[in-house]
């Protein structure tokens, strides 16, 4: 019979050291996913499992966590796939499908080849392939949440590096999920077999079918004003149909929540119905759920039982994992033409594996893929890759690097031949074109002139924990520029030079005035000007 009261102890429990952990984790300047995982081991056999284990979490107690983990799974899947824009990767997609496959193929194919090397100590009666096909996608996962996140704390997302980085994990993460899936249907055996044939015909039912009646929530949605509870239930209920189904398909119910999300509507009014769902589930997923699965995962480690071997294995599984990733992404990210410290600077970051890896291992100890002391150890390896990644890139892109490559991107360095500028401050981005043609007209007649259009944009009040915290802005910015670069293009001529900025700002009217400042234009058109705006240049 269930204890309802020991339940909720370790609910209490579970919340509070993953909360604590994770802001201590914080402090030292890590992902808070590094403290809440850690939280989970603790709460293991590694540590403390063994003094209070079978006292606060008895084998009676862990069937309602797992449960409560795999719907707090769910939910985060769900977020992973809504948060995958391909407005992310628009203007980089040659760049950023090369640099992938990269960072993807080799950690592939070197864990491929470690998976054969340790098999016979790891496979005892299962399937060999599908065993030497998991450890190679789990060695060349990415985790595009944390990685987004570590971005976003540095405001690395408005530099090119932080924008190549996100486009290449966004396709990383389609590639990683669809090599899992397919690895997982393989490894499936005994009864029910046969329905994994109609995976691909479900897929297709939810991008052909699905998401065109999806888009009849944004009219609603717009019509409300804000997402109603019925508007919210409908997502649920169509999520949690959809990772069923995958999970009665044979292959897992992470992959459905996952499609569920990916075929959500995009753009317009889909991108604040998005957001605000993104903000209901935030407080339900980060703060109760997704501690349940850390836990119930660290349940599942337990690295007193290593053995010294063991080390031996983990010193090669970190060999694969970091430098596979590392070779493979800086390797095509020069041959694409991108510069040596970038690619230096991207290749760290697609390390970063994080919760993604977390998931991946624990769909392989689920389904007999990996056993617990190959488990243990590809842990061990998902947080010190992840851990690794801000010391890395302090070295490689320090801070100051990025406050000049910021500062540079809003410099505006007065030409020597002194062409007349005028700086039209966009607020309204439907009037963007008529703002230009206005600055154009200013500039008609004149021997040599500059216009400059410039929109900021401010942060949001929160930013959200449970995925990238900034996925919907960004995406949204991209569609800015193009707005923007439009608007440039219909008034551009051989005579007029025309610049576009346009970015994130945590204090619009102190920015804007120094924007004009370094700008010195000689008019400015559009926007109320902030308080003391600066001389015209003489």
């Amino acid at each position: 019979m269930l204890r309802v009261d020991l339940l909720l102890l370790d609910l209490v429990v579970i919340l509070v050291l993953a909360r604590l952990l994770g802001a201590g984790a914080r402090l030292i300047g890590q992902p808070p996913v590094i403290g809440e995982i850690t939280a989970g081991i603790l709460l293991g056999p590694s540590l403390l499992g063994d003094l209070i284990g079978e006292d606060l979490f008895p084998s009676g107690i862990q069937a309602p966590l797992k449960a409560l983990a795999d719907v707090g799974l769910v939910l985060f899947m769900f977020v992973v796939g809504l948060e995958l824009d391909q407005r992310l990767v628009r203007g980089r997609g040659k760049v950023a499908a090369g640099v992938s496959l990269g960072s993807t193929l080799l950690p592939f194919g070197l864990g491929a080849l470690l998976a054969l090397a340790i098999a016979d100590e790891h496979v005892d009666g299962g399937d060999k392939l599908a065993f030497v096909l998991f450890l190679g996608a789990a060695m060349s996962a990415t985790a595009f949440p944390v990685l987004a996140r570590i971005l976003t704390d540095r405001g690395m997302h408005r530099t090119r590096l932080g924008g190549l980085a996100l486009a290449c994990a966004a396709v990383i993460d389609v590639l990683a999920w669809t090599a899992l899936a397919a690895v997982v249907a393989l490894a499936g055996s005994g009864e029910g077999q046969w329905k994994i044939a109609f995976a691909l015909p479900f897929a297709l039912v939810m991008i052909l079918g699905v998401r065109p009646a999806l888009r009849r929530l944004v009219p609603a949605y717009e019509k409300a004003g804000r997402l109603t509870p019925d508007l919210l239930a409908i997502v649920l209920i169509g999520l949690f149909l959809s990772a069923w189904a995958t999970e009665w398909l044979h292959v897992h119910f992470i992959f459905g929540a996952f499609l569920f999300g990916a075929v959500m509507p995009r753009g317009g009014a889909a991108e604040r119905l998005n957001h605000e769902i993104l903000e209901r589930l935030e407080q339900l997923a980060v703060l109760l759920l997704l501690p349940m699965f850390f836990v119930v995962s660290g349940f599942n480690v337990d690295l007193g039982a290593l053995q010294v071997s063991s080390f031996g294995t983990l010193a090669a599984i970190l060999f694969v994992a970091i430098f596979g990733k590392l070779a493979g992404t800086y390797a095509a990210a020069r041959l694409l033409g991108v510069p040596n410290r970038e690619s230096a600077g991207l290749a760290a970051l697609l390390n970063t594996r994080g919760l993604t890896e977390i998931v991946i291992l624990s769909v392989g100890l689920e389904r007999g893929i990996l056993d617990t002391e190959l488990y243990s150890l590809m842990v061990l390896m998902a947080l010190l890759t992840t851990a690794m990644t801000g010391p890395l890139l302090s070295r490689l892109y320090p801070r100051e690097r990025v406050e000049a490559e910021l500062a540079e991107t809003g410099r505006l360095a007065p030409g020597e031949h002194r062409a007349h500028r005028i700086m039209v401050i966009v607020d309204d981005l439907s009037r963007a074109a008529e703002l230009a043609a206005e600055g154009a007209a200013r500039a008609a007649g004149r021997e040599s002139a500059e216009l400059v259009l410039a929109h900021l944009r401010p942060y949001p009040v929160e930013r959200l924990e449970v995925g990238l915290g900034l996925s919907s802005e960004l995406a949204e910015m991209a569609d800015t520029l193009s707005v923007l670069k439009a608007a440039a293009a219909s008034v551009s001529d051989a005579s007029l030079s025309v610049q576009v900025i346009s970015r994130f700002s945590a204090d619009v009217e102190g920015e804007l005035a120094g924007l004009l400042t370094a700008a010195a234009p000689d008019e400015v058109l559009g926007a109320p000007m902030p308080p003391a705006p600066p001389l015209p240049r003489s």
